[in-house]
């Protein structure tokens, strides 16, 4: 079992930059493929980012593409999202989430592939 907690949320200006972080507790964290997730006031949880056990592969919803860059840390056990050029709809709340996966190469993409979540991280981008 693997815990996860978010952090690096905040409110920031239209075209500013934010990282999240999400840093993940066991010594297995290698075994994980790893998302982003975000679920904005009275919309479903949506997809945003993927990426690999080994980091290789990344996966993005096509909003974020070249806006957003998901990457990961195996020895420090954490998941990253660069978010730049921020846009009003990017405000939500923002979720990492975990699958134990035996496959190095794939990503996940729907939120049902996961087996793990965090309590969210909220980014609020003003105009």
């Amino acid at each position: 079992q693997v815990q996860l907690v978010e952090s690096g949320g905040g409110l920031v200006q239209a075209g500013g930059s934010l990282r999240l972080s999400c840093a993940a507790s066991g010594r297995t964290f290698s075994s994980y493929a790893l998302g982003w997730f975000r679920q904005a006031p009275g919309k479903e949880r949506e997809f945003v980012a993927a990426i690999t056990r080994s980091g290789e592969g990344t996966y993005y919803t096509d909003s974020v593409k070249g806006r957003f860059t998901i990457s990961r840390d195996n020895a420090k056990n954490t998941v990253y999202l660069q978010m730049n050029s921020l846009k009003p709809e990017d405000t939500a709340v923002y979720y990492c989430a975990a699958n134990r996966t035996p496959y190095s190469g794939r990503v996940y993409y729907t939120a049902l592939s996961y087996d793990y979540w965090g309590q969210g991280t909220q980014v609020t981008v003003s105009s």
